[in-house]
């Protein structure tokens, strides 16, 4: 065994439904979007109609997950996105899908790092010990264990990010059972989000995109395919109870945060902490204490490190089906004696801290001289950018399920062409959303951040020029791109070997 996973193979039989929910919810980092996304999306948004926007995105993936979780039974490949879309519109759409689902999942690990650098360095260890460390030293050291843990195998970093989902869960949990106690959760959200200014303004669709970030990450359970025990149940079960599990842990802190401070008031309220970000961690100060304050502060460089974790794992392994199929260097698909793809995480690592060292070295600053931290220069490049392109990877993906299936005339209209294709509808609208408000995504104006979604456009172009260069120079590759989608009958047969 060991000398098969040497070979290429991912380790199987690693993961249960609880342990891919794990690894999902992670990368959702449900603090994070609490202390950072839901105030976006209140004060940009419907204000205190936002957990209709939640239950109406929520409401959203899962009718496209209905037929991803039945293409997940047809086939199973750590390719995801990239897999189905191959299997369902061919593949120069497949590679194309890889492309900007590699960039996508890579620059938001370099976002990601100088986010927890920042928090950490600048914010949790001055307030803790009283001194402060550069964001990118703190971000470098942090993801040098996240890359340890994860080159450790799939298994080691589910633990992890259990252990990490439950007390940011906690947390939650206890912040809106207080204010449920103290204050009471207001009706009036769910009437305020139905009114007409709400409804006809177009301040709903940019709570719905904004909201649509939050649920980044659900879409991973197909990547760890492979290594889930009985795929065939484990990944549509997982990608359900992810997608329904963040939806209500979302809605019931968005309601919460809401009602804490006046469903009429939240959004100028939301407004007025937007410089600072610290709505929602102010509310937790006042209802818990400046105890649990601080120990939210703390678990919120926790949530991002768990965060940091899991979109390594999922980089990684696009990265590694990708060597695979020989569409990137062979090399990529080497793994380890933990059945883990060092080789793809080690180019992650690589990249991240490449593209966070250009931020650390070429400095910005404000009009008055002063250096810009990280989350006004780096993190809107790696997370909005990484926003948009999964988005776009959803919609493409949601598409190749509806045409799957109706290559086969599967007689199953409701599973295969109405739910997923509303769900193709929803997510193209989201997508759409994303590319023309991509500035609000990523919170920056600035001219480079402007520019990040012509790379989209460059992925395109070199996914179309590079499948026919395959096709006419490498005509084995080109085929290899199908071939190498290993499907649930053929699981018990010798595993692809690099």
């Amino acid at each position: 065994m060991d000398t098969e996973v040497q070979h290429g193979a991912l380790k199987a039989n690693q993961l249960g439904v609880p342990a891919v929910v794990f690894l999902v919810l992670a990368a959702v980092a449900p603090l994070t979007v609490a202390i950072v996304v839901l105030p976006l999306a209140i004060g940009f948004g419907n204000g205190g109609g936002i957990p209709v926007a939640v239950i109406v995105v929520a409401l959203a993936l899962l009718l496209f997950a209905i037929g991803y979780a039945q293409m997940s039974k047809e086939l199973v490949n750590a390719g995801g996105f990239y897999a189905i879309a191959v299997r369902g519109l061919g593949r120069t759409a497949g590679l194309i899908t890889g492309l900007i689902a590699t960039l996508g999942y890579n620059f938001f690990v370099a976002g990601a790092l100088g986010t927890i650098g920042f928090f950490t360095g600048a914010v949790v260890l001055p307030a803790l010990f009283g001194f402060e460390v550069h964001w990118f030293i703190a971000g470098l050291v942090l993801f040098v264990i996240v890359f340890l843990l994860a080159r450790s195998g799939i298994h080691m970093s589910a633990v992890v990010l259990g252990v990490a989902l439950v007390l940011e869960t906690l947390i939650l949990v206890a912040f809106a059972i207080s204010v449920l106690v103290q204050t009471g959760f207001s009706l009036e959200a769910f009437t305020l989000a139905l009114s007409p200014e709400i409804l006809i303004g177009g301040s709903i669709w940019i709570a719905f995109l904004m909201v649509a970030t939050a649920f980044i990450g659900f879409e991973a359970t197909a990547l760890f395919s492979e290594e889930a025990r009985e795929p065939r149940k484990t990944i549509p079960r997982a990608t359900y109870t992810a997608i329904i599990a963040i939806g209500v842990i979302h809605a019931i802190v968005g309601w919460a945060i809401v009602s804490a401070v006046g469903v009429q008031d939240a959004q100028e309220s939301a407004l007025d902490h937007l410089a600072a970000g610290d709505m929602t961690l102010v509310l937790i100060d006042t209802y818990l204490g400046p105890v649990v304050g601080m120990v939210a502060l703390v678990l919120l460089v926790v949530s991002l490190f768990a965060a940091q974790l899991a979109f390594h794992n999922s980089a990684a392994r696009y990265l590694y089906a990708l060597g695979r199929a020989r569409v990137l260097p062979r090399w990529l698909s080497k793994t380890n004696r933990n059945g883990a793809p060092e080789r793809a995480q080690l180019v992650n690592l690589v990249f991240a801290v490449a593209v966070a060292g250009i931020f650390a070295i070429f400095v910005e600053t404000d009009p008055d001289g002063a250096p810009l931290p990280p989350v006004l220069t780096l993190v809107p490049v790696g997370l909005g950018f990484a926003t948009l392109a999964i988005m776009i990877v959803q919609t493409i993906a949601a598409l190749a399920v509806v045409v799957y299936f109706r290559k086969r005339s599967d007689p199953r209209l409701w599973s295969t062409l109405i739910a997923p294709g509303l769900g193709f509808l929803a997510l193209l609208g989201f997508s759409i959303g994303a590319l023309f408000n991509f500035t609000l995504v990523a919170g920056s104006e600035a001219l480079y951040v402007r520019l990040m979604p012509w790379l989209l456009l460059l992925a395109v172009i070199g996914g179309v020029g590079y499948a026919a260069y395959l096709r006419s120079r490498k005509p084995e590759v080109y085929r290899g791109l199908d071939a190498d989608i290993e499907r649930l009958d053929e699981l018990d047969e010798e595993p692809v070997r690099a």
